[in-house]
């Protein structure tokens, strides 16, 4: 069974999350693909830059790293990969939705299976090209396709006309007058620099808040522990100290850092690491 938007959402909402966690699962699903060819990439994917995600949490990299680790480590299954090169976007994914067994349970009855009912932002390659038509892309009707798809495959910083041109000449070249649209998104996905093609210039660093020193402290405090062996934590360290006192130790960190419950979790887990009360 396929997943669909209001299945994700559903499962999201179920999920043992901080809001914050929360809302970061939304917005990555906001920018999911749900058709083949949606913004050029494979179906059920998402593409951020961290900077991007950052700014649409208004919180800042440090502490979106901890809530990403949130969603890996839930039921969520989040992952994520950068294929196309170092100033490429991420591709997220919940892969806890690849597997049909894991998702029968809380299926939709419903055809919600696009993120919306326009066109609009849908890089959708139908149709025929005739190669010898048009040379100039703009005047045509598949340079915002083009730009659209192209910003997580590998010419993504390759201006839209050079790929307009470089498709052109490789049919030329083998004789096609006419081709499905579709060879067009194949050939972006395939897409290799030519050879004495000048490096991509090293882009300028994005200024980052300065954190204070208490989220700093927070943050060092999370890193001593990773959250993928908290439950054993919070089970070694209860033993140590009894249930109470370590429900008081979450609560204090949550009172100190304004923080939610879960990243209050790592902290105390992190804080008994480097205490000696528990071992990574």
């Amino acid at each position: 069974m396929e997943p669909t938007t209001g299945l994700i959402l559903r499962r999201i909402t179920q999920t043992e999350l901080s809001v914050s966690a929360h809302k970061l699962a939304t917005i990555i699903l906001d920018g999911i693909a749900w058709k083949e060819g949606y913004n050029g990439m494979s179906r059920g994917t998402a593409a951020f830059t961290l900077s991007a995600l950052a700014e649409k949490m208004g919180v800042s990299r440090q502490y979106l790293t901890v809530l990403l680790t949130e969603l890996e480590a839930s039921q969520l299954k989040l992952t994520r990969q950068k294929p196309n090169g170092k100033y490429a976007p991420w591709l997220f994914r919940f892969t806890a939705f690849d597997e049909e067994d894991e998702i029968e349970d809380v299926a939709s009855d419903r055809d919600d299976t696009s993120l919306s009912s326009k066109d609009y932002n849908k890089t959708v390659f139908s149709g025929h090209i005739n190669i010898n038509a048009v040379s100039n892309v703009f005047q045509t009707c598949w340079a915002d396709l083009i730009k659209a798809a192209k910003t997580v495959l590998p010419c993504w910083n390759v201006d839209t006309q050079v790929i307009w041109d470089r498709f052109l000449a490789f049919n030329r070249a083998r004789g096609n007058e006419k081709v499905p649209a579709g060879f067009l998104l194949g050939f972006m996905r395939r897409w290799r620099t030519a050879p004495g093609t000048a490096a991509q210039p090293k882009e300028a660093p994005t200024p980052q808040r300065t954190p204070d020193p208490k989220e700093r402290e927070l943050h060092d405090q999370i890193k001593a522990a990773p959250s993928s062996n908290r439950q054993f934590h919070a089970s070694d360290l209860c033993r140590i100290i009894g249930q109470a006192a370590y429900d008081a130790r979450v609560l204090d960190v949550i009172r100190q850092f304004g923080c939610p419950r879960f990243t209050a979790t790592l902290a105390v887990h992190g804080r008994a690491v480097l205490a000696g009360e528990i071992t990574r």
